[in-house]
């Protein structure tokens, strides 16, 4: 499951908004240990926190208070240089909504996020093996509109690994699938955990999609209410 190294560590982290006069606290005060190699799924109501701490964890969003270490980084020491950094070198996303590129191929959408790491465009044997793995091989000369839901997720996702980053954050990756998808692309991720040995976070309402992590973490008004 993990090699019992922590590659995020959070103690005390509160974020908070301001909405005209008005202050939202966001998250009041979250302690999580994540070790290399888990596959950890977050569930809770909308509302919860649940994006926000996935927000600051990929560098999207600074913290206002409490420690935020990844991959022995601290994120509250860094600038937004250095967020940008880190989203490019070492975390990942991926959505709900696919966020392909219409006028793209799959194979150029891919592309695209090797570009903007500053890497060579020609394909390394991992990558090879992930497109395998995702079962896109046949359809990467194929723009959006062409693909099925399914199909667009899993090039969303090989975008996001494209780049071997050491964390995967998926945000409800099946909201816009059907059962039958869903359970497809869930069990890619969990094989992408367990064969390329990536750290995945996940975000879901579903308690069947839930169970594929190895433990979950349940988020109520801005807290942690409990890990299973």
């Amino acid at each position: 499951m993990n090699n019992g190294r922590t590659i995020i560590e959070i103690r005390g982290l509160r974020k908070v908004y301001h909405v005209g006069e008005v202050e939202v606290l966001a998250l009041r005060g979250i302690d999580l240990d994540v070790q290399t190699g888990e596959f950890v799924s977050i569930v809770g109501p909308s509302g919860s926190g649940k994006s926000t701490l996935f927000h600051i964890i990929g560098g999207l969003t600074p913290p206002t208070s409490g420690r935020v270490r990844v991959s022995d980084r601290e994120l509250g020491e860094m600038s937004e240089a250095d967020r940008t950094r880190l989203r490019k070198q070492t975390v990942a996303f991926v959505f709900q909504k696919f966020n392909l590129l219409p006028n793209l191929t799959a194979r150029d959408n891919i592309a695209v996020a090797r570009y903007l790491a500053g890497k060579e465009q020609k394909p390394d044997a991992q990558f090879e093996e992930a497109l395998k793995l995702l079962g896109i091989a046949e359809r990467l000369d194929h723009k959006p509109s062409a693909l099925s839901g399914g199909e667009q997720q899993r090039v969303a996702i090989a975008r996001a690994i494209v780049n071997h980053p050491a964390i995967l954050l998926a945000d409800e990756p099946t909201g816009n699938l059907d059962t039958e998808n869903s359970k497809a692309v869930l069990s890619l991720i969990r094989d992408l955990n367990a064969r390329l040995g990536q750290t995945i976070l996940m975000i879901t309402h579903n308690p069947e999609a839930a169970a594929y992590g190895h433990r979950t973490l349940h988020m109520r008004d801005g807290q942690i209410e409990k890990i299973v």
